[in-house]
């Protein structure tokens, strides 16, 4: 680990600490029966004033999958919503849920928390009201609260736990497509050797094969397949499904995402995230086989056993160019409009300050599992 992550795994032990204690020392009661842990009610006031409480019961929406999978249109999607705040991503999330793994993998650290009086409850409280906090304060209030933060799709079991009312969001995408955007568009993360496509590949089954189990873990009713295809294809269809799972009344703005573009209550933009300058288009199929023609053909090759979640997850691992279906003409429409107003989209991204991140800036894979 390098002195930047060193620095920033002292700051989170040092928050995860204050939280412990909060959590320990907040209104504990001097009754003779000793004191009690009461949870402290927490809030938000939006700017017309309207007060917006926030708790681990409340129905959370994560949104996750490998990167470049669709998790930030799906997060553009329901951002458009009126009750729906999603915001841009944070990376801190994951983070935290790292360091928790890391903790309950060393057996001397989970004894030198017992033995300190932090058990499983207590530790699990200070991640939660840690998560809850990043998740209920880094954005406008709204009445349905969401984390779109890919990655945090592997430890959707444990969060399950934490937030117990809360739904989750697993986008799926053509594993093909998914690594030639990571290659084409020089996202690091960890573990991706962006110098390869069969490597790449490989990471990529074994990423998605762990969301995977974590979605089946979590159960069809708090953990929702979506595949990237399909909704770009037919977003009116899937949007209706997505918002009907999350108990969320239907509103056509869904389909307009493009339209909320860093407007309040809107869909608000980050300019070190990479799909910023993507979903400021409406909903098209452009980016479906951008990647047909650009891996080497020993791969294709061998790709039944180099990604053989390709298979597992419906896809044809053989099939060049593959069959998605066809779009809606909705969708159809809006594909025309963004091939032949190319140079409007460039400048709309331009107007929005939106450059590509520099090199380095690296999503870090976490593995979080269950152990407690």
């Amino acid at each position: 680990m390098g002195r930047g992550g060193r620095r920033l795994a002292l700051v989170f032990a040092g928050l995860l600490v204050f939280l412990v204690l909060t959590y320990k020392l907040q209104l504990c009661s001097p009754a003779d029966r000793g004191p009690v842990m009461v949870a402290k009610q927490t809030y938000v006031v939006g700017s017309d004033n309207q007060v917006f409480s926030y708790d681990r019961y409340m129905p959370l929406i994560f949104i996750g999958g490998v990167p470049r999978s669709g998790t930030t249109l799906m997060r553009a999607m329901l951002d458009a919503h009126p009750d729906v705040r999603c915001g841009q991503e944070t990376r801190v999330i994951p983070r935290i849920l790292q360091m928790r793994q890391h903790w309950m993998k060393s057996k001397k650290e989970t004894m030198r928390l017992e033995e300190a009086g932090v058990d499983k409850e207590v530790l699990n409280s200070a991640i939660a009201s840690f998560c809850l906090e990043v998740i209920a304060r880094h954005g406008e209030p709204a009445p349905r609260l969401c984390n779109k933060d890919p990655l945090t799709l592997k430890s959707a079991d444990y969060l399950s736990e934490l937030f117990p009312q809360a739904k989750f969001i697993f986008m799926v995408r053509d594993g093909r497509a998914t690594v030639h955007s990571i290659i084409s568009r020089q996202v690091t993360i960890t573990g991706f050797d962006l110098s390869s496509y069969r490597q790449c590949l490989q990471r990529w089954n074994n990423a998605i094969a762990t969301m995977y189990e974590q979605c089946q873990l979590v159960g069809a009713g708090r953990c929702m397949m979506v595949y990237y295809e399909q909704l770009v294809l037919h977003p009116s269809h899937w949007m209706e499904k997505i918002l009907s799972f999350l108990d969320v009344p239907w509103n056509d703005s869904v389909l307009h995402h493009e339209d909320h573009i860093n407007k309040p209550g809107g869909v608000l933009l980050s300019k070190v995230e990479r799909s910023s300058d993507q979903v400021i288009k409406p909903v098209n199929v452009e980016a479906l086989t951008k990647w047909v023609g650009q891996i080497p053909a020993d791969v294709l090759a061998d790709m039944a056993e180099v990604a053989p979640m390709l298979a597992k997850l419906g896809y044809d691992p053989m099939a060049n160019p593959p069959n998605y279906g066809s779009p809606d003409a909705f969708v159809a429409d809006n594909t025309r409009r963004v091939r032949d107003q190319v140079q409007l989209w460039e400048k709309r991204a331009n107007n929005l300050n939106l450059p590509l991140p520099a090199a380095g800036d690296e999503i870090v894979d976490t593995t979080v599992t269950t152990a407690a």
